[in-house]
């Protein structure tokens, strides 16, 4: 009977402690989607991420990292789109991700970001200029 009410107990804890919202820092870490590869890390009470890989990051020669060339300030415009920091400024608040800027090597332009873990190994970002409605949804996954 002891055995019984221990283990009810142990599995009611497990629930309990599952249901809360994740740590915020367990964005932290390496994400994967289609198209890029990010190291997402603290920066002092937010969080920014660099560019590890993107599909077109290379020149043709496929070892060449393309430069900066889109960048509005003509003096960045020379250095490597790999390793970046092309997100900023994402802040913690009430389970989610927001007031993020991202910048966007494709075409200069930068963007409001606001993201969200749907799973220990899952998270959703949302860019935009404006509102969220108008953006683009990115899928990534932890790399373990």
């Amino acid at each position: 009977m002891k055995k019984s009410i221990l283990a009810v107990f142990a599995l009611l804890f497990s629930m309990v402690s599952f249901a809360q919202k994740p740590s915020k820092d367990q964005i932290t870490g390496v994400w994967k989607c289609d198209d890029y590869k990010i190291e997402v890390f603290r920066a002092g009470n937010t969080y920014s991420a660099k560019l590890l890989w993107s599909k077109d990051m290379f020149e043709a020669d496929g070892k060449t990292s393309k430069k900066d060339v889109k960048n509005p300030n003509e003096k960045l415009r020379n250095r490597s789109v790999q390793g970046l920091t092309h997100i900023t400024d994402l802040v913690y608040k009430d389970g989610e991700y927001v007031d993020g800027k991202l910048y966007s090597v494709q075409d200069g332009n930068t963007y409001s970001l606001k993201g969200k873990l749907t799973g220990p190994n899952d998270l959703e970002t949302r860019g935009y200029k404006g509102i969220p409605l108008v953006g683009k949804s990115f899928k990534w996954k932890r790399v373990q």
